[in-house]
This record gives C-alpha cells, structure tokens and sequence, in this order.
C-alpha cells in the first residue's frame, strides 16, 4: 500500500458566517461527494461580527483531505479552513455523558474507573451511574469501553472541539 492510499484522521477547523443554511452547505459538500464526517462541533465564537467554528473530525486519505480542504474554501460564507492535524500545534477535547446499569462489585469497579480518570458522578441510583468525562477522543472511548466491560450502558458524546495553539487565527484574512 503506497503512503498516499493511506486513510488518515483530520481535524479540520472552520471559520464561517454565522447564519441560517451555512451549516446545511458545508453538511452537503460532504455528504455530495461521499465524504463521512466522524464528529461536528458548532458554536458562535464571535457576536460582534457573527462568527462560528466548526470542527470536523473527518478521515481520508491525503488527497481525499486536500479535495475536503479545497471545497471548503470556495464555499462562500467561509472565513478560513485549517486542517489542525497536520499544519499546527493543538487541543483536542470531548465531553461524554455515560449511564452504566450494573450491580454489586461493579458499581465498586465503576467508582474505581471514574475516578482513575476523573470523571465527574453526576447522578447515582441503585442500578445506575451518570458520569461525565472530558479529554481527547482516544482518553473517552477507553473510558466508555471500560464501563462496557462492566455493565449496560447509555451513552452521549459532545463530538470533537479543537483549537490551535499559540497565535490568533485571523479572521479578517480570506
């Protein structure tokens, strides 16, 4: 298998107008060309001048993400696109509701787990537990197939938000 045929995971950060339809248009350029997003973030990050980011965790190979990256940036509405993964220094963070159904010493091995990677109890029953844990993707899917391996479980993910370190993006640049 040559290096270009490999898939690889991107995150991919976009800057927009935050205003009606955007979000469906950059949806649709995906799903258009059978591209597969893993995990959408959005939210306002600017009132003053009607700003959102989107974050999108998305996988290809190099140049399947350099097509992705592209199309974004002749979308109209779009203020900026990087691919955080391979051009800048990053943090990635998710946040992940799990309810676990489990009995006896299990209960006593989710406690033990929760704690040994933070996660906040936010709700206890008998039979169940809501815990709340924040941290890269890989850190919250461990958490959630270690509670697997202990019981039923409910789960809610945030999906991934990321952002660069170091200087401002400039929102002015097009």
């Amino acid at each position: 298998m040559k290096t270009t045929d490999v898939v690889e995971r991107h995150i991919i950060s976009v800057l927009v107008d935050n205003e009606p339809g955007v979000l469906a248009r950059v949806i649709g350029l995906f799903s258009g060309r059978g591209y597969n997003i893993e995990s959408l973030t959005v939210s306002e990050v600017d009132v003053d001048i009607a700003i959102s980011r989107i974050s999108i965790v998305t996988s290809g190979t190099p140049m399947i993400i350099e097509q992705i990256k592209a199309q974004l940036s002749r979308l109209v509405p779009i203020h900026g696109v990087c691919d955080l993964t391979e051009t800048t220094a990053f943090i990635e963070r998710e946040l992940a509701l799990v309810k676990i159904i489990n009995k006896g010493d299990g209960r006593i091995e989710a406690l033990r787990i929760a704690d040994t990677f933070r996660a906040r109890t936010l709700d206890s029953t008998l039979d169940s537990f809501v815990f709340e844990v924040t941290g890269n993707s890989s850190k919250v899917g461990a958490f959630i197939d270690l509670m697997r391996s202990l019981g039923e479980v409910e789960i809610a993910r945030t999906g991934v938000s990321a952002i660069s370190r170091g200087n401002l993006v400039d929102l002015s640049a097009r």
